[in-house]
């Protein structure tokens, strides 16, 4: 019995959107090798992403096929909607292979089964895990194709979210805030980073009363004490100290789609700096949510919260957000449209972004995030938790 997360037909209406975006671009068939794009077109599920995989979308057929290693073939079987003449498995002589095969010499047989051998084919050429080996298979086995570089496609399609994907991001939002309530109260002095991120993860696991969680895109991050300026650091076995400004950045999971939170704590009494500049985080987050409605572009957004920060004297170059939702490690972003300058992408209803305007200096960092949803009218922010600095 299949595990897929969506009815039939929701997968069958991405199909559709998809093939209008390939007919724009004159593609004939599209190779899908993010994980999160399989798992969209497919509904596939497994952590299996280390080997070479993917699903290939046809004009002409109804259905996309799944191409894979052979033992993760049952799992194709269990978690997509595809019948069983797509679901393609190569055999294990090509995984990690000292007789020079490779996956993609299999992938290029089922293209060529496809009769698209000879036609316009769409490539993910910057997605993580598609290599320069698989292009470079596939140019050899497949010479008469026409290869183009399609790596975004599927990921506008996914932009904008149906009601069941915002449920399943609303039901992740509950799981951060377990999970985020579970973290600030393991910080205190004297106690290991690890354990905090051990509470944390038993959190985003253990999920709510009514379901469990997922494993993350992005595990949780933990910057402290000096180096809560870079943001992207995780735990370490270091004790909190007093003094530490601690950084939570995490997410819950379901169905593989996330509602990422960050917030700030300070071990013992924050200094009159740290707290002025968590004010401002929080009321140039807000500006920024007050702005997001449909027909504002990105850049629009972004200049709300550039526009309240520069009233302190405070510049902030990076981008302050962007459009999320399905993910695979190692991101939850979509990489389409970013809450930054120049990016005139116009917002429409059931857009999702991730808006994290955190300030970074030298001694230390502030981080406040939201998730929210693109509505009629506005934005609504996906969970309910205090917006301030708090104190451990």
């Amino acid at each position: 019995m299949s595990r897929a997360a969506f009815d039939r037909s929701e997968y069958e209406r991405r199909i559709a959107r998809t093939k209008e975006r390939m007919r724009e671009r004159e593609l004939d068939a599209l190779v899908v090798a993010d994980p999160a794009n399989m798992n969209y077109l497919s509904g596939y599920d497994g952590w299996s992403f280390y080997v070479h995989q993917a699903v290939v979308v046809t004009l002409d057929r109804d259905q996309p096929v799944w191409v894979g290693r052979g033992q993760d073939a049952n799992g194709a079987r269990a978690t997509t909607w595809l019948d069983e003449e797509n679901v393609r498995a190569y055999s294990d002589d090509h995984v990690h292979s000292p007789y020079d095969l490779h996956p993609t010499d299999f992938f290029a047989e089922v293209l060529s089964d496809l009769d698209v051998a000879e036609a316009r084919i769409g490539l993910e050429m910057d997605a993580y895990y598609f290599t320069a080996k698989s292009y470079t298979r596939l140019r050899k086995n497949l010479p008469d194709a026409e290869f183009e570089d399609a790596t975004l496609l599927v990921n506008w399609v996914r932009v904008t979210k149906s009601e069941r994907e915002l449920e399943y991001m609303r039901q992740a939002a509950r799981i951060s805030e377990r999970a985020m309530r579970a973290g600030l109260d393991a910080v205190e002095e004297g106690v290991p980073e690890y354990e905090a991120a051990a509470e944390i993860y038993y959190a985003l696991v253990d999920g709510t009363d009514e379901y469990g969680g997922d494993y993350p895109s992005i595990v949780p991050l933990m910057p402290s004490g000096d180096h809560t300026g870079t943001p992207h650091l995780t735990w370490t076995d270091r004790p909190f100290e007093r003094g530490d400004p601690v950084i939570v950045e995490l997410s819950g999971c379901r169905h593989r789609y996330h509602s990422p939170l960050a917030r700030t704590t300070f071990v013992g009494d924050p200094p009159a700096e740290m707290e002025r500049r968590a004010e401002i985080v929080v009321e140039g987050l807000n500006a920024a949510l007050d702005a997001a409605e449909p027909g504002v572009t990105c850049e629009a957004v972004e200049r709300a919260w550039r526009e309240t920060i520069s009233k302190y004297d405070i510049e902030k170059e990076e981008r302050i957000g962007y459009s999320m939702g399905l993910g695979y490690p190692p991101d939850w972003g979509e990489h389409t449209a970013s809450l930054r300058p120049g990016d005139e992408t116009v917002l429409e209803p059931n857009m999702t972004f991730h808006a994290i305007p955190g300030l970074w200096f030298d001694d230390f960092g502030v981080e406040l995030s939201e998730t929210f949803r693109v509505t009629e009218t506005g934005a609504e922010v996906l969970a309910d938790f205090p917006r301030e600095l708090f104190t451990a």
